[in-house]
């Protein structure tokens, strides 16, 4: 069943600028400040300040959280549905999903990572599944906490994956599960992409 949207590549450096951009405009339309946003999200603000200006990247369950707590989509942050986008959208049962491997995709770029979304949209259904791609190098991501679960399965690479503070190295076959609300982050700190097949509650977009 073809359906969903692909966007076209941008530098990460661009889309960083772009989406902080719109994550400052945002939260002024809204009237909330750097702390009040810091406090609804766990976020500190400084490291919110720094995403806002495009100088610190921010994981997409982050940015879905953020998003979350302004009361917008996180669909929103990355422009309009038409912007960059091509592909036929097709109504969709709420019971199940079929994504053939030559249909267009949604894909998003945040920080040094790229997600490219494995499913289409199924109004009951509540798994998020992506293969995400880690780019080396990089500015470290703050650890965060989040509502739901989280499962990561490591195809190719090396990956740091730091859970309540303790770094675990994952390597390919190896695998993670948690709660998401436990403060984590990921760090590629080789010089070869990491990838990772990532299945996150609750949907993200």
């Amino acid at each position: 069943m073809a359906g969903g949207n692909k966007r076209s590549s941008s530098d990460p450096a661009q889309i960083g600028a772009l989406v902080g951009a719109r994550l400052r405009r945002i939260r002024k339309d809204r009237g909330l400040t750097l702390r009040a946003l810091a406090d609804r999200t766990g976020l500190s603000i400084g490291f919110l300040s720094q995403v806002e200006r495009g100088i610190s990247t921010i994981g997409l369950t982050a940015l879905g959280g953020v998003a979350k707590a302004q009361d917008c989509a996180l669909t929103d942050l990355y422009g309009p549905a038409d912007e960059g986008y091509g592909g036929t959208v097709v109504p969709l049962p709420t019971h199940f999903t079929l994504a053939r491997a030559d249909s267009a995709v949604t894909q998003y770029v945040s920080g040094q990572q790229t997600y490219r979304m494995l499913s289409q949209r199924g109004r009951d259904l509540v798994l998020e599944p992506m293969v995400v791609h880690i780019a080396p190098g990089g500015a470290r991501e703050e650890s965060y906490g989040h509502a739901g679960e989280e499962f990561a399965y490591v195809l190719s690479g090396e990956l740091l994956y730091e859970v309540d503070g303790v770094e675990n190295r994952l390597y390919p076959g190896d695998s993670v599960h948690l709660r998401s609300s436990v403060p984590h982050s990921l760090y590629n700190d080789t010089d070869q992409v990491t990838t990772v097949v990532s299945v996150v509650t609750p949907r993200l977009y």
